[in-house]
């Protein structure tokens, strides 16, 4: 996979100077760039860095002299970030899974498979499964009954999709992704302690040991088109409704949704967050590193969640939250300030005290 200057410069819609027709074979750290390397260098911190390596064409700065810092040509950019995400999606060169159905899948005989689906080593396609055109399904996948993938997705090796998932176009699944797993969902015949403290927000009562009974998950996962599933995520089918993820919404490593959660569009849900069941999300909703969700409650369109955050009540739409309970941002920022005079507040007051018990008493 090979591209020129020009044609890398074009795809980004950017400007492009010097011998615009060098080749290009992969990108690179400045520092690391060798000749027929896109040299990655697009803020003035890295200049130093390219000039101790190799490139001879890198991604700069608006503005840079690219001549002084020994170039021969140069890609100028105006917001980097968007220009990495064309660059490494012209540069990506897959994971090599072989055109067609490896001959150690197992394939359902009812189960309908696309134009042009490469199904890897020791996957396994259930019955009535229906896999759109363009798909490619890695090693040691599995694909339940009557589940249905749209075009063009992307399941790396080892990712599980359950029995009636519904997934839309271009679905991205990270090794070992999870889907349509049971809730986590029991009872007791009689109600327990742990009802009980959740009620009383403390106190068990005199509930009595019980085992708990298994509620089993007759619903599936919906999921919408352009979603992404990071590697070990878990999302687990619905009680009754489905669990859904809507349509451009992406899951980083390690994230666990529960049972009937619905998450909305364009959502980001950063790694190891955890959401209970049956919890409602807008729309551009951004839950950092960590995130706890409580069950049974909402958080509206555009929320930003601070990593660490444990969300334990409804948040309006467009609020950002940090803090264990989370609160406004600003609100925990004056808390933490304030816990951290604490020790100082401490030491002025246990003087004060000294100082008062020392006073003569008045007539």
């Amino acid at each position: 996979m090979q591209f020129t200057v020009q044609q890398i410069a074009e795809a980004l819609d950017a400007v492009a100077e010097g011998q615009v027709g060098l080749t290009i074979l992969r990108a690179a750290e400045p520092g690391d760039a060798g000749p027929t390397d896109l040299a990655m260098a697009m803020s003035p911190k890295y200049a130093q860095a390219l000039t101790d390596g190799a490139a001879r064409a890198a991604v700069l700065w608006d503005g840079a002299d690219w001549k002084a810092l020994g170039l021969e040509a140069a890609i100028f950019v105006q917001r980097p970030r968007m220009a990495m995400a064309g660059i490494t999606s012209m540069l990506d060169r897959g994971q090599g899974i072989a055109p067609g159905i490896h001959p150690s899948a197992v394939v359902d005989d009812t189960a309908e498979i696309g134009a042009d689906v490469s199904i890897g080593p020791l996957a396994v396609i259930g019955a009535r499964a229906r896999i759109g055109a363009g798909s490619v399904i890695g090693a040691h996948c599995a694909i339940g009954i009557d589940a249905s993938l749209g075009n063009n997705a992307l399941l790396r090796e080892m990712v599980s999709i359950g029995a009636r998932a519904q997934i839309g176009d271009r679905f991205t699944a990270q090794p070992g992704a999870r889907i349509g797993g049971d809730g986590f969902s029991y009872v007791t015949p009689e109600v327990s302690g742990a009802e009980n403290a959740r009620k009383t927000l403390g106190d068990q009562g005199d509930a009595k040991a019980q085992n708990w009974l298994r509620i089993h998950s007759l619903g599936a996962v919906e999921i919408g088109d352009d979603v992404e599933i990071g590697s070990n995520c878990t999302v687990d089918n619905g009680t009754i409704r489905n669990t859904v993820i809507g349509s451009g919404s992406k899951l980083d490593n390690l994230v666990h949704v529960g049972h009937n959660t619905r998450i909305g569009q364009d959502c980001l849900l950063c790694g190891q967050t955890g959401v209970s069941g049956s919890v409602e999300i807008g729309n551009n909703v951004v839950l950092g590193g960590q995130t706890g969700v409580s069950d049974n409650i909402f958080i509206g369109d555009g929320v930003i969640s601070g990593g660490g955050s444990k969300i334990l009540s409804n948040v309006p739409a467009g609020r950002v939250i940090m803090g264990y309970p989370a609160v406004k941002m600003e609100s925990h920022t004056d808390i933490y300030k304030a816990q951290r005079r604490l020790p100082r507040m401490a030491r002025d007051v246990e003087a004060l005290k000294k100082a008062v018990f020392k006073q003569p008493p008045s007539d």
